[in-house]
């Protein structure tokens, strides 16, 4: 219990430290240190994990320091989300009128997949929320287009989760994926629930999203598919276009 007790009041300096060289810019380690109200080497400790991360590093005043160029990165990032779920927003809302269908956009989160943005269909009177949720690639489509085109890697212990799961990497049909374009699960994830979903891409090309319809097996049936993925491709060209892919 002590332990974790101090791993979290290490976090929470960490960050602190964080917020005060947003704040102040280059600073010396024996003001973080007084800020803090620690001794001058808990604060190295944890410049050096803070630094070792490229969150923050020392300027050519030695003693003092700065935010690092990895503040920047996770920055883009966030940034990169946030106008992709902009920019794909008028599509959505058209994809979901033309399919009745709820869509999601969905990125890559370590070995799972993350929605990020969703717009409910017409039909969809009520449902789950998935945005900001976990869910596991192998059993999605969005996660299957993710890993077919190597936005992230597929896992070697796959979970079962209905009788339709696809529990062998082998099997999960990734290149049939890259060759035809979108992937889809038949009640993989849930029992009754379908979804097909198509590759967006950024600007260099390489594919950074996957935009998806799901819905009752009932509505979305297997004939249905190839349909809605005609429509998904499309929209996810779109969107594509409007976070800079030319190709």
């Amino acid at each position: 219990m002590g332990n974790k007790s101090a791993s979290v009041q290490s976090v929470d300096r960490a960050v602190t430290i964080l917020q005060i060289l947003a704040r102040d810019g280059a600073t010396r380690v024996t003001d973080l240190a007084q800020e803090l109200d620690v001794h001058k080497s808990t604060a190295f400790r944890l410049l050096a994990a803070l630094e070792q991360g490229a969150l923050v590093e020392q300027t050519g005043d030695r003693g003092r320091y700065r935010l690092g160029f990895g503040v920047v990165r996770l920055a883009g990032a966030a940034t990169a989300q946030l106008d992709l779920s902009r920019e794909s927003r008028q599509v959505c809302l058209r994809l979901a009128e033309e399919i009745g269908e709820t869509v999601n956009i969905a990125v890559a989160r370590g070995g799972d997949t993350v929605n990020i943005s969703q717009v409910r269909g017409p039909a969809a009177i009520s449902g789950h929320n998935w945005v900001g949720q976990l869910t596991p690639s192998h059993a999605t489509s969005s996660g299957k287009v993710l890993m077919a085109f190597g936005a992230l890697r597929p896992n070697d212990d796959l979970e079962r989760y209905t009788p339709n799961t696809i529990t062998a990497p082998d099997d999960l049909a990734l290149a049939e994926v890259r060759e035809r374009g979108w992937a889809t699960t038949v009640e993989e994830l849930e029992v009754g629930l379908n979804a097909v979903a198509a590759p967006i891409r950024g600007g260099d090309g390489s594919v950074v999203a996957a935009v998806s319809a799901s819905g009752p097996s009932y509505r979305l049936t297997s004939e249905r598919l190839e349909e809605v993925a005609a429509l998904l491709m499309t929209g996810a060209e779109e969107i594509s276009r409007r976070i800079g892919y030319y190709g």
